[in-house]
């Protein structure tokens, strides 16, 4: 007779992601899944998808993204501490100019957006031009 192996641990995706204090609630994280900010593995995930050590998680909140590797499981909610350990975050390096370029571009939303939809103004495409230093 063969020895059974132990199941590997797995748990809801929305589960982790309120247990690793990604999302602040069940809801909130299962909501952002519906609308296909949350990929697992470069793949779009539902909320009951299923994950385990090692998947590699995307999440996408504002214009932001933020890349994941799981680490450990948990079946119950745990201290914020211990939380952190479940997961190791990604940073991406941003280069100076595309700061530049982002500040430009949030400078204009605040602005209000530009008198025609679609392609920008001439004036508009100089100073991007200037920013990026053509």
């Amino acid at each position: 007779m063969e020895p059974v192996k132990p199941k590997e641990q797995s748990v809801r995706l929305d589960k982790w992601l309120k247990f690793s204090r990604i999302c602040k609630t069940r809801a909130i994280a299962s909501k952002m899944c519906e609308n296909g900010k949350v990929k697992v593995n470069d793949e779009k995930a539902k909320p009951a998808r299923l994950v385990k050590a090692g998947d590699k998680i995307t999440i996408k909140i504002k214009s932001n993204y933020r890349n994941f590797d799981i680490l450990e499981i948990v079946q119950k909610g745990i201290s914020n501490k211990e939380a952190k350990n479940l997961y190791h975050e990604h940073k991406v390096e941003v280069s100076d100019e595309s700061k530049e370029l982002y500040a430009v571009l949030q400078d204009w939303d605040v602005r209000g957006k530009s008198k025609y939809k679609g392609r920008p103004t001439k004036k508009e495409r100089r100073d991007i031009d200037k920013i990026r230093g053509k």
